[in-house]
């Protein structure tokens, strides 16, 4: 992975170059850059697709010690990384965290052509679902969320409701999910990034915007899992009627992950999404 420094420190990215529409993928929580190696595969034959590893979790490089790693402050990071490399026309596509809503509703995706919407946090849904209630309410707690952390190191644990068993329909494989935990496990600076990150993000930020993109208009395609109880099956509606240029299309068969869960169809919804708009 290539890696850039921004003001809040230096992040990894993976790029496949090339000349084609470019395409910038963010990751979620515990959830690293090869989330969307299968997304990638097919795309980058004709696209341009760029990874940002937010520090979420699975990022190998600790932030500065007064960055800014609330969920606003992510999105600025966002933000920034488009600008460091200097990107231009881009659809942004998120899955698992609602970071790429909100560089779009708090006006900071001026290098934005498009916004992909997997499933993701939305509205009053923050934390998402028994996994995303139990990290954050540990993150209260001192030492509570290394001890949490503990169970995802017996891989017969992951698949729990309380872990990964909500995310995916399909197990990810194990050697993906042991490097997507891997920086969390064994890094006390990756864990205080995290603990930052679920310490200063309030729950109402996701219903603020989405009263905000209302100004964003631009194509906006919501792909969403009408299977997923975690991230709530009605919210891919409302964000697509928020959106003043927002298409729905509901993906059957798939949970959160829907990376994992069905690439090929995932793949084939952004590449004609990117060709007719």
């Amino acid at each position: 992975m290539r890696s850039v420094v921004l003001t809040a420190g230096a992040v990894e990215y993976e790029d496949s170059g090339g000349d084609g529409p470019v395409l910038v993928f963010l990751t979620g929580i515990f959830v690293g850059a090869t989330l969307w190696r299968h997304i990638v595969a097919d795309l980058g034959a004709d696209h341009r697709c760029i990874v940002l590893e937010v520090p979420l979790g699975a990022h190998r490089l600790p932030m500065n010690a007064d960055a800014d790693l609330s969920s606003p402050g992510l999105a600025r990071l966002v933000a920034d990384f488009l600008d460091a490399l200097d990107l231009r026309e881009v659809t942004l596509v998120g899955c698992d965290w609602g970071g790429a809503q909100l560089v779009a509703a708090h006006g900071l995706g001026t290098r934005l052509a498009r916004l992909v919407l997997l499933p993701q946090e939305s509205f009053e849904n923050f934390p998402p679902g028994l996994p995303g209630r139990t990290l954050y309410r540990s993150s209260r707690i001192p030492g509570a969320t290394f001890l949490a952390l503990q169970t995802l190191r017996i891989r017969g644990l992951r698949r729990s409701p309380i872990n990964f068993g909500l995310m995916s329909k399909r197990p990810v494989p194990d050697d993906v999910m042991d490097a997507w935990l891997r920086p969390s496990l064994t890094s006390g600076p990756i864990r205080r990034d995290l603990l930052r990150y679920l310490r200063t993000t309030r729950a109402g930020e996701y219903v603020e915007a989405a009263s905000r993109l209302s100004g964003f208009d631009r194509p906006a395609l919501v792909l969403w899992a009408p299977e997923s109880t975690m991230m709530r099956p009605e919210n891919g509606a409302r964000l697509a009627e928020a959106l003043p240029q927002g298409r729905l299309v509901e993906v059957p068969d798939s949970y959160t992950l829907m990376p994992e869960d069905q690439p090929e169809l995932c793949a084939a919804q952004i590449r004609e999404f990117v060709a007719t708009t």
